[in-house]
């Protein structure tokens, strides 16, 4: 079953850019990056930036945009049954080169989760310029991280 992605949330003022690996179902049908309730994505980033629990998802990206942080997937396109990252194949990368040019102030690639970093390091070079780094998927088939240890970790992205 061939999925796509959505286009990137970003601005002129980007600087971080956080990477998953391909929308999963849920999202796919609502046309929102991490739209099933148990993915801990938008808990996690409001939690970080203080701001209240039940927002809109257009509040949600004006939040992350406001803080000069982005948001895409590695994949464009992929075959994939159901959500589950492991199911991923024959994947046509994003062009996330070309957004990099575009956008000159991304100093930052988060990778959210250890599938979206496979998958860039396949197909992207790393760039000298840009500080790479993965964290813990918020996705709910990572059942090892609880919400507090993810925070923990994903805390990072407002402390460098």
């Amino acid at each position: 079953m061939l999925k796509r992605s959505f286009p990137p949330l970003v601005n002129s003022t980007t600087e971080i850019l956080i990477l998953g690996s391909l929308p999963g179902d849920k999202s796919l049908a609502e046309s929102e990056y991490y739209a099933h309730p148990q993915n801990r994505f938008w808990k996690i980033i409001k939690y970080l930036f203080n701001a209240p629990e039940r927002t809109s998802y257009r509040e949600n990206v004006e939040l992350l945009l406001k803080n000069n942080i982005g948001l895409w997937d590695v994949c464009a396109e992929a075959s994939r049954l159901g959500s589950m990252d492991l199911a991923i194949q024959n994947e046509v990368p994003n062009q996330i080169a070309e957004l990099l040019e575009t956008h000159p102030k991304i100093t930052q690639i988060i990778f959210n989760g250890q599938k979206a970093y496979s998958l860039y390091i396949k197909h992207f070079n790393k760039r000298e310029d840009i500080m790479y780094r993965c964290l813990p998927s918020t996705s709910p088939a990572n059942a090892k991280s609880n919400l507090e240890n993810l925070i923990q970790h994903w805390r990072t992205i407002i402390s460098d």
